[in-house]
């Protein structure tokens, strides 16, 4: 191998004609005995290694699919097994995992579900959304270890997968490392609407210091926030006009007080859309892949990614978004955030597998 590493090279097509000095590999599910069964079996309670990859090198792209063994009769009791999975990786000789998150929210999509859709990073592609892929790339310079947890209490799973990536002759110390955590709350702390008229409840009211907003990361060290999913379970038995959004995301940045600099103007301006927006839609870098039902009721699910406009820190970040307008409203939200930043990172935990499962709509 030449003396290459990760280099300047953008993804554009523009670039692609740039020759660059690297080592293709490729850690698969691929059947060793030279059969047709290229897939994992993952028992319930079973963690796997999907790769373990010898720096410096980059992960370049991940695409997996998973099913429950098909069943005659009664369909199969843990359906809601993208929450039971979890997706975990690790960088260098680190002992705290810098993705841990449940397998189907990784891909893009909150509530156990699939749908197809694409954006620039993350895709969930046909049959009916349960081809996964992920673009993010994930440079590292001494080891890549990529884990599968199976936290299903009794059904075996088959896991297929490709993982890609580059190996180099030298790091590059400039490079963050990629994170991506899950969170939620379940359900927000919200108020009750009392003698309030609805448009007082979901319209009116003040928040002048972000306190109570709902936390999508809490990061220190130097890196940039690069975006998130935003799932909401609308809780609410209003029979009226029942939107759940107008929660005002707001980004504090190394420390600062309220105002931060980052603030905006309501959830669907954030995921940049517009007028309590009731259809599916997938863009490079942002979309709605679940709208919900009639009156925003049921499961919803959105993403924002900054891929052109990363959030940049130097020591902390601290990224929020009202849930309603001055946090009235009391929905189940959860989220994944993805950022980058350098080692070692503030070490962060994923809530124990009951508290992750989808609600039923």
């Amino acid at each position: 191998m030449t003396d290459g590493g990760y280099g300047f090279f953008g993804s554009s097509l523009r670039d692609l004609p740039r020759l660059r000095s690297a080592r293709r590999g490729r850690a698969s599910s691929w059947d060793r005995d030279g059969g047709n069964d290229d897939r994992l079996t993952v028992r319930p309670g079973e963690t796997v290694t999907l790769a373990d990859l010898t720096g410096p090198g980059a992960v370049t792209h991940i695409w997996c699919t998973v099913a429950l063994p098909f069943k005659e009769g009664p369909h199969a009791a843990e359906t809601d097994y993208l929450r039971r999975l979890v997706l975990r990786i690790t960088w260098d000789s680190g002992n705290d995992p810098s993705v841990l998150v449940p397998l189907g929210d990784f891909f893009g999509v909150g509530h156990g579900k699939t749908t197809n859709f694409a954006s620039a990073p993350l895709q969930m592609s046909p049959q009916d959304g349960k081809g996964f892929n992920c673009w993010f790339a994930m440079p590292f310079a001494e080891r890549a270890r990529i884990e599968l947890v199976s936290e299903l209490a009794a059904e075996p799973v088959y896991f297929y997968y490709y993982i890609d990536y580059e190996s180099y002759a030298r790091a590059e110390p400039d490079l963050g490392y990629f994170h991506a955590q899950w969170r939620r709350e379940n359900p927000t702390d919200g108020v009750e609407q009392g003698e309030q008229s609805n448009a007082e409840f979901l319209l009116e009211g003040t928040n002048l210091t972000g306190e109570g907003n709902y936390l999508i990361l809490d990061a220190e060290g130097r890196g940039h926030y690069v975006g998130c999913v935003l799932n909401v379970h609308n809780l609410s038995g209003n029979t009226d006009w029942d939107w759940y959004g107008e929660g005002d995301d707001m980004i504090f940045i190394d420390g600062e007080s309220f105002p931060p600099r980052l603030h905006g103007t309501g959830t669907e301006d954030y995921f940049n859309t517009a007028w309590c927006p009731t259809q599916a839609y997938h863009a490079p870098y942002h979309g709605i892949t679940l709208p919900g039902n009639h009156n925003w009721k049921g499961q919803i699910s959105l993403y924002r990614f900054h891929i052109e406009d990363p959030v940049i820190f130097e020591r902390s970040i601290r990224v929020t978004i009202e849930h309603g307008h001055a946090n009235k409203r009391s929905d189940d939200i959860s989220s994944v955030a993805y950022w980058y930043q350098t080692l070692p990172h503030r070490p962060f935990g994923l809530p124990p597998v009951h508290e992750r499962l989808p609600r039923s709509e």
